[in-house]
């Protein structure tokens, strides 16, 4: 049966123009003249029935119609370009994984071992951008992604499949400068962690979109810590990392995002009772059947996340 499908071309040139609301821009873009992006454009309205610009005496504007129909069209030539990169680039062997990820899991866990994915399936290859909201598969081009949220966000993402990784445990981390001033203790014994009590008197570093995270800290050791909501606020488990590793404060990180700083010794752990969040790491993909290559992907990225891959 033949498609009912718009010419690649026609396509093409419509995009380039709906970006910039102008021919003679889309036409320089695409090296045509501007009469040719015209006559595309032409041919596209008349295939489908449906004005897509309004002309006026300044050149052209997007329709309503025009507008929704140029961010799809944009999106499947995006999808169109990627696929067809990835079948020169891989001559059709394996496979290309296009992932949304939260941006600081993916920088400090999931790229340091991306090595260790390589050795064991050299075919595939994964492209990440950043996302930290839920989104509609449907209305882009990723095949899954890594989400940071609580059990209910994760049921109500619509048309989804997800898999559990890890829970997000936090444990309070500094610098060891800082530590050392937390309590007084014998000779060699200053970076060893300290009471839930001690921390108390530290300041402490807060992350905006876990406005109570340290007082349910405390409360869950059972300590009365007057200033739990004081100190600086930051958005980002990067920037709180950065802030502490300096001296600034205390904060309550997950160890998986900060291996790198506690083996290099930049941050301790200040007192050695975590707290399990309210939050887990998910790969999320949509509900009906994965490729064999997210399939594989997934199973590798369980396995690490459960300890058995060593960091690379």
């Amino acid at each position: 049966m033949r498609r009912n499908i718009p010419s690649t071309q026609a396509l093409a040139c419509f995009e380039v123009a709906a970006r910039h609301e102008s021919y003679t821009r889309a036409a320089q873009e695409l090296s045509l003249t501007q009469s040719a992006v015209s006559r595309q454009i032409q041919a596209l309205e008349e295939f489908l029935g449906v004005q897509l610009f309004r002309r006026t005496r300044h050149g052209v504007v997007l329709t309503p119609a025009g507008a929704h129909y140029g961010r799809q069209v944009a999106r499947w030539l995006q999808g169109l370009e990627r696929d067809t990169l990835d079948v020169m680039a891989h001559q059709g062997e394996g496979g290309t994984i296009t992932l949304a990820a939260v941006p600081t899991f993916a920088t400090r866990w999931l790229i340091p071992r991306l090595p260790q994915l390589a050795r064991q399936h050299p075919d595939i290859v994964v492209h990440i951008d950043t996302r930290t909201r839920p989104f509609l598969f449907a209305d882009t081009t990723f095949d899954a992604a890594l989400y940071a949220g609580t059990p209910d966000q994760v049921a109500n993402w619509p048309g989804v499949q997800a898999l559990l990784l890890m829970h997000e445990d936090v444990v309070p981390v500094c610098s060891p400068r800082l530590l050392e001033s937390a309590a007084p203790r014998g000779r060699g014994r200053a970076h060893q962690p300290v009471s839930a009590e001690a921390l108390a008197g530290l300041p402490l570093l807060q992350q905006s979109t876990r406005p109570y995270g340290w007082r349910q800290w405390f409360e869950a050791m059972d300590v009365d810590a007057a200033h739990a909501l004081d100190g600086p606020r930051y958005e980002l488990f990067s920037m709180l990392a950065v802030a502490a590793t300096h001296g600034m404060g205390v904060a309550l990180m997950p160890p998986l995002l900060i291996e790198a700083e506690l083996a290099s010794g930049e941050l301790v752990v200040a007192c050695a009772r975590p707290l399990r969040g309210e939050r887990g790491y998910y790969l999320v993909s949509p509900a009906q059947a994965q490729s064999p290559v997210l399939a594989a992907f997934a199973q590798w990225l369980l396995r690490a996340a459960q300890g058995d891959l060593p960091v690379s």
